[in-house]
């Protein structure tokens, strides 16, 4: 009730401000030497007594425009369109019998400035840095043409994906996504490697999200923005992917394949915003494992050494459409849906060794040499839906209502087979562990901003419900019968469901040379979590998240910025799981019941230089986790090691975050950026039984160099690196992945052609391998992770925009501002 209270208390209060006007102004912009309409020129209404700006908006495609529900007053109205001179026009006495009024044509001289035509030809900027985040331009990496997000997302300093497709934000696993500022709940990875990079516009990567945002994610936010239209244009794009034979196969079961078509269509208008596309992508890619494990148990020192085939059969297929309808200047509804499907099947067939020793004869007690074929198959079924209104008041604050609903589908089998050698014809073990991890989400969010002062004040609530079950089963063949039982001890029903509350306040604001943005978020948390027969562990949080951002313009060229905001990481329902999972033969994997959310403060410092030939950024940040969740290991038995998810102490990093992009010629553009940081876990393991003080440097660099051979023919070469870093137990090598790309465009533009290299090896650079490595009292283990190198595939996509017959014209970009 008090929560209902304060949401009352915050709107009402608003809402009572506005007073609704009773006339309609009509008119029409037209060209004075032509007399033709001028599409979508940007009109405003200003009061005549104060020059107050009432309202802005675009004509329509006809040149007509229209104001409702404006109060009586005295007024007049400013029409500019680019490569015109404007025009003011005052307005007559509104009558109160006559509530329309119909203005007459207003008609724009053309500038003599700009009456002759020009070309100006300029490249655009990799990276624009603004107060809370970089934003990336993904049309840049021409090696992520053909893939997903995920292979845009690696070329950011900000943001490295290991061997394992595991991707951190400055070293942490945990961040918030958005796609068109929706958030998503799903596991990042699904979702980051459903979206074809083919139809992303830019890659917003928010190292220090404001009040407004959800404080999920320890590391930030990464907002996908999809490509939309122009006013009034049409376009539509399509492309098809296909890779070449591979390489190198190693002596893989199956050769890899890698094909895809992705299709895109916008249409905008004055009062409608459509756009839609389907992709399909099929991306195997071939490997191998190396791998050595010894544990000790009492005198008894067992080792296993294993090598085999690593590989993965991957596909995905999405579809995406949105649709905003503009029926007035004050109203503005909108819907979006999406639907992704993301399969993979790890295989991993594998040859043991297995030699037990007593410590104290050194003798050799025992030794079997077996097969294991073990095939992890994961599937995500993502289905999203967002129904939006805005209400714009008269004096230009607005209120908008938003629901959104999220369904996956997680499902997964893994088949763990060992098989006598030679031969293999007897079965010696034979598992199967089907699961389903089901997410049903949904959120009801009320927002309104209002003009205040010299900024803007955002205040809102928000409910958020997610409910997540999983079903994990364990299934062992009896030799004798010659079926599957299941096998309770390994086998479980969980299910964790969270209800957030939450209220914000923010205000932004621009004075003189300093801008800022304040604000803090009160949240309400409960945390059930069912696993078993055992009793429903409840967990309530009230949390205050507070946010700062500011940035102060020394000159044009030169800014700088500050920023914190407090962020929390909720667990996850595999991380909450005590029943443990047979993963494959060497592990079994559980969680904690008892894990607590990790809460993190995040603090950065930056600068930004523009310069005539690009632009340098360089920023200073902390990162202070409260309550780490790491994934650690101990000895289940002889062979295999048991998983454990848990809270393992206190993570703090120190870092500097740098980039540049340089246009060092016409022909040639350079960008590059490197994140460096320092990284320490102390805390402990196993109920204090294993103290943890672990440090280490990392660093990573992301790096591209284009040279435009020709107007229509360019060639890039990119370079990813990531260093060795420490984990709770043990360390992960570096692990480097450069590139080449050629990109020829046809059809003045229309159809582009690039050829891609990708992950060059040529047999020495030890390309796409990682070692894995950790170690305790009584284990040790080191894996090779060896996966396919010296890719090529070509992608050909064709662009074809059709506009309105008066599409010649500039657009103006007043309006749209304005409105």
């Amino acid at each position: 009730m008090k929560l209902l209270l304060l949401i009352f208390g915050i709107f009402v209060p608003a809402l009572s401000v506005h007073a609704q006007g009773n006339f309609t102004i009509t008119g029409l912009v037209t060209d004075l030497r032509s007399g033709q309409p001028l599409a979508y020129c940007s009109v405003a209404l200003f009061k005549a007594l104060d020059s107050v700006s009432v309202n802005g908006l675009l004509a329509n495609e006809s040149g007509r425009f229209v104001f409702e529900s404006v109060p009586s007053g005295k007024y007049y109205i400013v029409a500019q369109y680019i490569g015109y001179s404007k025009s003011v026009v005052a307005l007559p006495e509104m009558s109160p019998g006559k509530p329309v009024v119909d203005l007459p044509t207003i008609v724009l001289e053309p500038d003599v400035r700009t009456l002759q035509e020009l070309n100006v030809t300029a490249e655009r900027q990799t990276v624009e840095n603004k107060i809370d985040r970089q934003v990336y331009r993904a049309d840049k990496f021409l090696n992520s043409q053909g893939g997903t997000a995920i292979d845009v997302l690696r070329n950011t300093p900000s943001v490295t994906v290991n061997s394992e497709g595991e991707i951190t934000l400055r070293g942490s696993s945990g961040f918030l996504v958005l796609v068109n500022g929706n958030p998503v709940q799903a596991d990042a990875a699904t979702i980051l490697n459903q979206i074809p990079a083919n139809t992303i516009e830019n890659v917003e990567v928010i190292t220090s999200p404001s009040a407004r945002f959800d404080p999920d994610g320890k590391a930030g936010i990464i907002n996908i923005s999809t490509k939309t239209a122009q006013p009034g244009r049409r376009s539509f794009s399509a492309g098809i992917m296909g890779g070449l034979p591979a390489v190198y196969t190693y002596s893989n079961l199956h050769h890899p394949l890698r094909f895809g078509a992705d299709a895109t269509f916008n249409a905008r208008s004055e009062k409608w915003d459509f756009s839609a596309s389907a992709n399909y992508l099929r991306n195997d890619i071939a490997g191998r494992r190396i791998g050595d494990v010894h544990t000790t148990i009492g005198n008894v020192l067992t080792t296993f050494p294993s090598e085999g085939e690593r590989s993965f059969i991957r596909y995905n297929y999405t579809a995406r459409a949105a649709v905003s309808f503009t029926p007035s200047s004050r109203h503005v509804f909108s819907a979006g849906f999406y639907k992704g499907f993301r399969s993979q099947s790890r295989r991993a067939d594998i040859v043991y060794n297995n030699t037990k020793t007593d410590l104290l004869t050194g003798k050799t007690i025992g030794q079997i040499t077996y097969f294991n074929s073990n095939v992890a198959e994961k599937s995500g079924d993502i289905m999203l839906g967002n129904l939006d209104y805005t209400h714009f008041f008269a004096n230009k604050s607005a209120l908008t209502l938003s629901g959104l609903f999220e369904k996956a589908d997680l499902d997964g089998l893994t088949t763990n087979q060992n098989l006598s050698l030679p031969g293999r014809q007897e079965i010696l073990q034979s598992s199967r562990n089907p699961s389903k991890n089901p997410l049903n989400a949904w959120r009801l969010r009320a927002d309104y901003t209002l003009n205040l002062g010299k900024g803007k004040l955002e205040t809102g609530y928000q409910f958020r419900n997610q409910d997540q079950k999983g079903n994990f089963q364990y299934l062992d063949l009896d030799m004798k019968s010659g079926l599957f039982q299941i096998v309770p001890e390994f086998s479980s029903n969980t299910e964790v469901v969270n209800h957030i509350h939450s209220v914000y306040s923010q205000y932004a604001a621009k004075s003189g040379k300093l801008e800022y943005i304040a604000g803090f978020r009160y949240e309400y948390a409960t945390r059930a979590f069912t696993a078993g027969s055992a009793p429903v562990r409840n967990l309530d949080l009230s949390n205050l998240f507070p946010t700062l951002n500011v940035q102060y313009q020394f000159s044009k060229s030169f800014r700088a910025k500050a920023g914190y905001s407090k962020r929390v990481q909720r667990s996850t329902n595999s991380e909450l799981n005590p029943f443990p999972e047979r993963e494959h033969s060497e592990t079994l994997e559980s969680g904690d019941p008892n894990v607590l959310p990790e809460f993190i403060d995040l603090s950065e410092v930056g600068i930004t230089k523009d310069f005539s030939k690009g632009s340098v950024f360089a920023t200073v940040y902390n990162q202070r986790i409260k309550n780490v969740v790491n994934r650690v290991n101990s000895v289940y038995n002889d062979t295999i090691l048991n998983r454990i998810y848990t809270n393992a102490g206190l993570a703090t990093s120190w870092g500097l975050e740098a980039g540049s992009t340089l246009n060092i010629a016409k022909w040639w553009q350079f960008y590059a950026g490197a994140n460096v940081y320092q990284y320490r876990i102390k805390g402990s393991l196993f109920n204090q039984d294993v103290q943890v003080n672990t440090a280490s440097l990392v660093y990573t660099v992301n790096a591209n160099t284009t040279f435009r051979i020709s107007s229509s023919f360019q060639l890039q070469g990119s370079y990813n690196y990531l260093s060795r870093r420490v984990t709770a137990q043990g360390e992960d090598s570096r692990f480097i992945t450069p590139g080449i790309s050629a990109r020829k465009t046809f059809l003045n533009g229309k159809l582009a052609a690039t050829l891609q290299w990708q992950n060059i090896d040529l047999g020495w650079l030890g390309t796409n391998k990682q070692q894995i490595t950790t170690s305790g009292s009584d284990f040790f283990t080191t894996t090779n992770y060896i996966q396919e190198t010296d890719i090529f595939q070509l992608n050909l996509v064709f662009n074809l925009n059709q506009t309105s017959r008066k599409s010649k014209l500039p657009a103006s970009e007043f309006g749209e501002k304005e409105f």
